[in-house]
């Protein structure tokens, strides 16, 4: 085989893997949130003809003569730039700029660790924001994945604003808890009468930093979890039989809380609902957006998800509109990070070492839009252009093969 024909064979295989690129493309014109590919073609490898020289005092300098043979797909490249943005429900979002909405399983927060900066990339990437909360009263996404974020844990009253965990976890819905009480009844003859009734208390996550929690139970240092034990003597029941009993895991779990005009805050990412019970606008928790070094150097994993891996660089976790200093967490787990004694256990009061990647950076001007869900930035227009060069490509390329071709069929026939 002759080297054109090499070349050729390269050209036609390097034409084929960009012509599967732009159907790619093509194929997601209309997919929330697509990222378009495109693909770069470099010269592959050369023979030496005749070598070059720099010349003497009696000849002039050549340069080198060189056969190449063909070309070959140098790098696809992901373009991450955004595009134009459709209407969507009220709890979508889309992002504008670099960052990535995290979501996983639930199981993933388990492997998250403060102290370790690393274990954030368990998680996945994700720019489609379609968000609701689902059956189980999670914030999912349109797959079912959880998405996560810090979860309120109470609420500071002398300041007027919520308490919040540093602990990247699912958001779910808090729950509430039937509590006792008296209201008073006006009789016919003018006077009061008070009648038992009951209210509803939203019991927020227990977050186990070892300090006394919102709901007043005792904490210990862990993961963040349901708050689920009752509170109230009128709650201790069997979840089977009804009656009363003092055995925990016997005890009914608090219901989920019901909320309606449940909205996310495109400025802070604040996750917030009027409570159906009593009318509070109860605060739930925030969104966490993922920054990477290298946002173009995702890896995809299909369904529009992507992951932190080589040729991204580092993954840290932002918050908008730098709420977090607002909120007074500069640290994803912080209280993992607290120097650990001899015998395994947590001095809350020694100094705290946080690990570089640990805190919550700025978003870098990444802003987020409520409502919305973020459009394939693919310009069919464009895809359709390099669709013919890459198809006149391939046809010349061929071509080259028919006349190579030819030729030996002329020299075996003169031989003959």
């Amino acid at each position: 085989m002759t080297g054109s024909m090499y070349a050729s064979v390269a050209g036609l295989r390097a034409h084929m893997q960009k012509l599967s690129v732009i159907g790619n493309n093509v194929a997601n014109v209309n997919t929330q949130g697509y990222k378009k590919q495109r693909t770069v073609f470099r010269d592959s490898v050369y023979s030496m003809y005749s070598s070059g020289g720099n010349g003497t005092e009696t000849v002039g300098g050549m340069n080198p003569s060189q056969i190449g043979y063909g070309s070959m797909v140098g790098s696809i490249d992901l373009n991450m730039s955004s595009s134009s943005y459709n209407p969507g429900n009220p709890t979508d979002c889309a992002l504008v700029g670099d960052g990535f909405f995290l979501v996983g399983d639930k199981d993933v927060r388990k492997s998250i660790d403060g102290s370790n900066p690393e274990t954030f990339k368990a998680l996945t990437l994700t720019r489609v924001g379609d968000f609701e909360f689902g059956p189980d009263q999670y914030l999912t996404d349109g797959n079912g994945n959880v998405v996560y974020g810090f979860m309120v844990t109470g609420y500071d009253a002398v300041n007027k604003k919520p308490i919040v965990s540093d602990q990247l976890v699912p958001i779910r819905k808090p729950r509430w808890e039937k509590v006792p009480t008296q209201v008073p009844v006006e009789n016919d003859d003018g006077t009061t009468t008070m009648v038992d009734d009951y209210k509803y208390e939203i019991r927020y996550a227990t977050d186990k930093t070892g300090a006394a929690g919102a709901d007043g139970g005792e904490k210990t240092v862990g993961r963040l979890e349901d708050s689920k034990k009752p509170q109230h003597e009128s709650n201790r029941i069997d979840a089977i039989t009804g009656e009363k009993t003092d055995d925990e895991s016997k005890m009914a779990d608090l219901s989920f809380a019901e909320f309606s005009s449940i909205t996310i805050n495109e400025v802070s990412g604040a996750i917030t609902g009027i409570c159906r019970e009593g009318g509070e606008m109860v605060t739930m928790g925030y969104l966490a957006i993922g920054s990477v070094t290298n946002p173009n150097g995702v890896t995809h994993v299909g369904n529009s998800y992507y992951k932190c891996q080589e040729g991204a660089g580092d993954l840290r976790i932002c918050m908008l509109g730098g709420v977090q200093k607002d909120l007074g967490i500069d640290h994803v787990n912080s209280y993992m990070c607290k120097k650990t004694n001899a015998d395994g256990t947590t001095d809350p009061d020694a100094t705290t070492v946080y690990p570089p990647g640990s805190e919550i950076v700025s978003t870098g001007g990444t802003e987020m839009m409520a409502g919305f869900l973020e459009a394939p930035n693919v310009d069919l227009a464009e895809e359709i252009s390099e669709l013919i060069t890459t198809q006149r490509g391939y046809q010349a390329n061929t071509r080259i093969i028919t006349v190579t071709d030819s030729m030996l069929e002329e020299l075996v026939n003169m031989k003959r």
